[in-house]
This record gives C-alpha cells, structure tokens and sequence, in this order.
C-alpha cells in the first residue's frame, strides 16, 4: 500500500497500535512536501483505513524538522501545461476531502512548520496537537502563487480576519496564536507531544466506532448549512443515533452506573 521511491523510501510509514493508526510523511529531506507521489501514498493508506473496522483513530504525523512545506514547487515547477497543474490540485483537494470524510477521526501530530498545503493539511484534520516551537503560514503570496486551496481549510477553521492576515502576508504564526485563531486544538511541550496525541486517540478510541461515525458525519455536514436546517438536519441525525444498539447501551450504562460495553467496535 506504501508508494516507495528508489532512492527515497517509503513515503509513508504506517504503525499500527490497537485501534489507533499513525501514517507518518517520512520524506524530511524534501520537507515532506506534498508531491504527486507523497498523496498518492497518503490516499492509498486512507482507502485501505476507511473500511477498515478495527481502526478507531488515526494519527498523522512527520519525520524530520518540517511537518510538512505544502507543495513540491520543483515539481509544480516542471509541469508546463494547465492539465498538468490541474490534476495535481486537484489530487490535493482529493486527498483533503478524504481526511474530512474518513470515518474515523484524524488528528495531525504537528512538529515543525507547515506551510502554504501543509498548513491546509493541518486544518483539514479532525483534531491537531502541534508542539510549542510548531509554526504555521500560508506564505504563496511571497511567491506569487496565493494559497487559495489552503484558504478553503484555513477559512473553514479560524475567523475571516486572521486568515485573510495570514493569507496576504504570508507571515507565520506561533503555535500558541494558532490555539488562540482555533487552528489547532492542543499545543504542548516538544518532549509531550507523542504521548499526548496517542493519548488523546486512544481516549477517542475507547468511545463507539459507530457513534463517533455518524458523529463526525453530521459535524461537517451541518456546519455548512443555514442554521434552521443545520437543525432539523441534526434531530434527524439524533433521531436515528437513538436506534443503534451503542446508544440504548450507553444510556443505560449512565442510568445503571456501569461502564459501557460498545457492540459495534
């Protein structure tokens, strides 16, 4: 399922731990930049983990000093024609959209910067714990290429004005102003943060596989929605949530004073 170079290895480096998957970029000489070949690995190990029933919670996290520095601009560089640059954006967008839909929550373990598509990765996952030195920017304005696929996820998670401050100034932000602005959700000690975010995924991990599923689901598709649908939209969701199995045994849990025993893992 690994996309392998010759010469640079494995893209992504999968580990498996419980229900808990951590998918790791593992290209830090070239910043772990999102080439055509670093999504295709992404997306492969996405599909596979997507129907996959015993994967509660997913990890992403980075090898090297750089979380990731958004798109390969040596790569957008070498193609010369507009199909070529289209496809790849696309295939970014693709890529983004299936971290959003996955079934299972996804929580960007971030070290380092990320920058420009690497900042929209961060933005596009469920959760993400970045240490105390992580920095974030969407810097294309610099280069004369505005980060306007990164403004779809930037947008969609801190408020109008700081992303419009980060996106024309492409100045960067600290980890700490990334809490503040809500672009990511926990920010740590350098030395805390592999254990903090495994624990945050295995807390996730211990509650219902399918509640957590129609839950994620409903999230994305509400927010988007004027309020009064988002609402009747929700009490159907909530209406149907009450059927499963998970939610008669979790309310009588409560009610008899027990833990839980989730029938769908």
């Amino acid at each position: 399922m690994i996309q392998k170079d010759e010469f640079a290895g494995n893209y992504v480096v999968r580990e498996d731990s419980g229900t808990t998957i951590t998918l790791t970029m593992n290209q830090p000489k070239n910043r772990n930049a999102l080439s055509s070949k670093m999504m295709s690995a992404l997306l492969t190990e996405l599909d596979a983990i997507a129907t996959d029933k015993k994967v509660h919670t997913v990890i992403l996290a980075a090898n090297g000093p750089v979380f990731c520095a958004g798109h390969d601009l040596k790569e957008l560089k070498g193609i010369s024609d507009c199909d070529g640059h289209a496809a790849l954006f696309t295939q970014c967008s693709d890529l983004m959209m299936r971290i959003v839909t996955l079934p299972q929550p996804v929580i960007a373990r971030v070290r380092g910067m990320a920058t420009a598509a690497g900042c929209q990765l961060v933005a596009s996952c469920d959760l993400a714990v970045a240490s105390e030195t992580a920095r974030f920017a969407t810097p294309g304005v610099n280069i004369g290429l505005f980060c306007s696929t990164p403004m779809v996820a930037l947008s969609r998670n801190i408020s109008r004005k700081h992303a419009m401050r980060m996106l024309l100034t492409g100045d960067p932000i600290s980890a700490h102003q990334a809490w503040q602005m809500g672009l990511v959700s926990d920010v740590v000690a350098d030395d805390m943060l592999e254990s903090t975010t495994f624990e945050l995924a295995e807390k996730i991990a211990r509650k219902s596989a399918s509640t957590i599923k129609i839950g994620k689901e409903a999230f994305y598709r509400q927010i988007e929605m004027p309020l009064d649908a988002a609402y009747d939209y929700a009490s159907s969701v909530m209406t149907t949530n009450m059927q499963t199995a998970d939610a008669n045994e979790g309310i009588g849990a409560f009610v008899e004073k027990r833990h839980p025993t989730w029938h769908h893992k």
